[in-house]
């Protein structure tokens, strides 16, 4: 039986899609390298086909570098709603641009309408596409919050994630399980701690201390 991963169609596309802006064979040849570096046989069974797969993944993990993202936004709807909206626990995985290495976690994103809501995929996608990206959790974090804030026009945006970051559990300091939290808020939420109090209650429950 191969040891090769299982055949994945969507991966794919991805790599197809993104063909022509991601040099895949450039990668590969820069994974080979890396091998002969560590002195490595790259034509090894195991690894023989490791350079096509990193290349293929690297155009999955970073394809938010090449959506735009207004296109998650083309649509939203009037409506007087101007109570808080709150989309909790969305699972999130991004790469840390100092290691490329993951960093995986949940984000939180509320806002307050100011005429217009958009649907709650909506923000499920733009965390996505945001964090598809060689990124920091600290700029992933403002980029959410600064894009709802202007797309939608709000009265107030919070972002909060919380992930942790294989580079800090499999190397250097080595503190597995150890969450990092950073939080963006504008508007109301940052300038009215009853909201940004209502927000972090409804995000860890009311009895939780808070950052």
């Amino acid at each position: 039986m191969s040891a090769d991963c299982p055949h994945n169609d969507d991966l794919d596309s991805v790599a197809a899609q993104g063909n022509h802006l991601i040099d895949l064979p450039r990668i590969e040849r820069a994974v080979r390298e890396i091998f002969l570096a560590l002195g490595e046989d790259p034509d090894r069974e195991g690894i023989r086909k490791t350079p096509e797969r990193v290349a293929r993944m690297y155009a999955e993990v970073f394809e938010g570098l090449y959506q735009d993202p207004d296109e998650v936004f083309k649509t939203s709807f009037e409506e007087k709603y101007n109570e808080m909206v709150l989309l909790k626990d969305i699972p999130m995985h991004s790469m840390c641009e100092h290691h490329l290495l993951p960093f995986t976690g949940l984000a939180h994103v509320a806002y307050i309408p100011n005429g217009r809501v958009a649907g709650l995929s909506k923000l499920a996608r733009v965390v996505d596409l945001f964090a598809r990206r060689p990124q920091v959790q600290e700029r992933l974090t403002e980029q959410i919050a600064d894009f709802i804030q202007s797309r939608l026009d709000t009265k107030g945006v919070a972002v909060v994630i919380e992930a942790t970051h294989s580079c800090m559990a499999i190397r250097g300091v080595k503190k597995p399980g150890a969450r990092m939290v950073t939080s963006a808020m504008r508007g109301f939420f940052l300038a009215d701690h009853r909201s940004r109090h209502e927000v972090l209650s409804l995000i860890y429950g009311s009895a939780n201390s808070y950052f």
